[in-house]
């Protein structure tokens, strides 16, 4: 059996008896992800980590399918790039299992979930939402970018500009009974990571070009 295996049973042990703290969770995810996370990568993964691990503190916090999908496409996207690309099932996979979410069962109710809601307006979005939706839904920044993603792939939300796309957000939270302080917010910060880190991609690509021309002349 594995180390890493043997650390997992260790740890699930112990979550019957008590949460998982940050520490806790930091120390299992290396074990079972026991390679060197490119820096522009790093301070993702560990917010990632660290926000799991206190969602899963919360009473208050179910794993819906808005959860499942703001977690597998911010994921995505913010993973873009990674190499090598196939470290990426592990990764997240250890990004859940650390935090004990069961990442085959959360990629799941995301792919089911993003098919039913696919080429919907956002009023069909919103009237989905309430009825998919058994409780009240606890405001965290995956479930609100889990919106987001869904919203921003509507009919009319890509034909629309700045604007409009802003109402049609603030609208849906707003009868969602959802904070659109916070969402503005959640959805802005992941908004300007993307593009940030697009940023650094192409200068790294740049930096790159540079050195390989260096040394072919040399």
């Amino acid at each position: 059996m594995r180390l890493y295996t043997l650390t997992l049973l260790r740890f699930t042990y112990k979550k019957l008896r008590e949460k998982l703290t940050v520490s806790d969770s930091k120390k299992l995810f290396h074990e079972q992800f026991p390679y060197v996370i490119p820096g522009l990568y790093k301070r993702i993964v560990d917010e990632m980590l660290v926000e799991l691990n206190l969602l899963n503190h919360q009473n208050e916090f179910t794993q819906d399918y808005l959860f499942c999908i703001g977690l597998t496409e911010t994921f995505k996207e913010l993973m873009k790039g990674y190499k090598p690309e196939n470290h990426l099932d592990l990764l997240f996979e250890s990004l859940c299992s650390s935090s004990n979410f069961e990442a085959k069962e959360i990629k799941e109710i995301s792919l089911k979930s993003q098919k039913e809601f696919k080429d919907k307006s956002s009023k069909d979005l919103l009237k989905l939402f309430k009825e998919k939706s058994n409780s009240k839904l606890y405001p965290s920044r995956i479930l609100n970018l889990g919106i987001y993603i869904l919203l921003s792939k509507s009919q009319e939300y890509k034909g629309e500009n700045e604007s409009e796309r802003n109402k049609i957000i603030s609208d849906v939270f707003e009868k969602l009974n959802l904070p659109i302080n916070k969402a503005d917010k959640d959805i802005g910060i992941y908004k300007s990571t993307i593009s940030r880190m697009e940023q650094a991609k192409e200068l790294i690509e740049e930096l790159r070009i540079k050195d390989k021309k260096k040394e072919q002349k040399k």
